[in-house]
């Protein structure tokens, strides 16, 4: 049953960013589970249409599902009381790739919320702006992401009736508007590499 919460989760947030137009980095999805911990963690990456292998701007999407949440989940399902209501991590990351030059991370700040969209009731907060630096001798590159992080707790009770997991729907329109606001930004995109170049194709 625990697993099942945690792909139905996966589930509705995957159909909400393909809802919005929004293609997945195949790439880069994985399902993971600690075998020590008993954790549980799915990650995957988004773009908008057409972006291709190297995209300009994407989405990194993480769920976690740790072993307490899952055991407070448990005992609730069999009458048990609990002092812990269960909760799933979700961190989304948005992301400015292959810039030519280094950003200004208060100028991508203004185009981005303070705080990512309430999933029912529950906000995401935004952490600092991060540039990365990749040094090249012929052309150094840069990105920059900004990341929201926030806590979605689950309602034992809306379990049976697929209810419990759908606040996570809002995930979807609202990754697809912030991405295209970094798209529109005034700033220089390296070509991708090579490679890439050609897969994009």
């Amino acid at each position: 049953m625990l697993d099942h919460v945690f792909l139905e989760a996966i589930g509705v947030v995957r159909r909400a960013l393909e809802d919005a137009l929004l293609e997945r980095h195949a790439p880069e999805e994985r399902l993971q589970a600690d075998v020590l911990l008993g954790d549980l963690s799915w990650e995957t990456s988004y773009t908008l249409p057409g972006e291709g292998l190297s995209p300009r701007v994407s989405a990194e999407i993480t769920l976690d599902w740790p072993t307490w949440s899952q055991t407070a989940l448990r005992l609730s399902s069999i009458g048990e009381p609990t002092e812990d209501s269960p909760e799933i991590n979700v961190e989304v990351v948005l992301r400015l790739n292959r810039l030519a030059s280094r950003p200004d991370p208060e100028r991508i700040a203004t185009v981005l919320p303070e705080k990512g969209p309430e999933i029912d009731g529950q906000g995401l907060d935004r952490a600092r702006p991060l540039i990365e630096e990749y040094t090249n001798p012929e052309q150094p590159s840069f990105a920059l992401e900004v990341a929201y992080e926030g806590l979605y707790e689950i309602d034992p009770d809306k379990i049976e009736d697929h209810t419990a997991l759908l606040g996570l729907q809002v995930l979807g329109a609202w990754i697809a508007s912030d991405l295209v606001k970094l798209a529109d930004l005034d700033l220089k995109h390296l070509p991708p590499e090579p490679d890439n170049e050609e897969l994009d194709r």
